[in-house]
């Protein structure tokens, strides 16, 4: 294992990484369209989080960067990570209230879109609300924002590795 990674040039590396978050996205618009789990507003946000992670790997691919763009790049996609697990940890402990704890619901992010300047809108969908305190599907016990925490983790310690790593 360890001489395919000395072998891999980053770029191959950066695409796995691109291909891995593409498919998380992937794996949440079949739950969407196929087992019509309409996602929450904090699951909303950390898709557009996979998504920026997405686009900065596939950059990093197609630009092959030296050593200082590596950097860059694996600060850029730390940052997000660390971001999108924060906003995880957040749907997680919002699953983990009592009902009588829960967030209100709010309105339908397409109400909040027409009529919110964007600061509010955020700040909202950040919030959360009780549509975020369902439980979806789940896989070895661990559910939706479980594994978009490990994920984001997973993107933004790989990030780091290609960074350090010896060409």
């Amino acid at each position: 294992m360890k001489q395919l990674w000395l072998r891999l040039s980053n770029r191959w590396l950066y695409l796995g990484g691109a291909l891995y978050a593409s498919g998380l996205m992937a794996f949440g618009l079949f739950l969407q369209y196929v087992k019509h789990q309409d996602p929450c507003p904090l699951c909303m946000v950390q898709r557009v989080v996979f998504i920026v992670m997405l686009v900065l790997y596939a950059l990093a691919a197609l630009q092959g960067p030296r050593r200082t763009g590596e950097r860059i790049y694996a600060s850029l996609i730390m940052v997000l990570a660390l971001c999108g697990a924060a906003i995880s940890a957040r749907h997680i402990w919002i699953q983990s209230l009592p009902k009588d704890q829960v967030p209100a619901c709010g309105p339908g992010l397409d109400y909040m879109l027409e009529t919110m300047p964007m600061g509010e809108l955020i700040k909202q969908l950040i919030h959360g609300s009780g549509e975020c305190a369902e439980k979806g599907w789940t896989f070895l016990t661990l559910g939706i924002p479980q594994w978009a925490l490990l994920a984001f983790l997973a993107l933004g310690v790989w990030s780091v590795l290609i960074a350090l790593r010896k060409n």
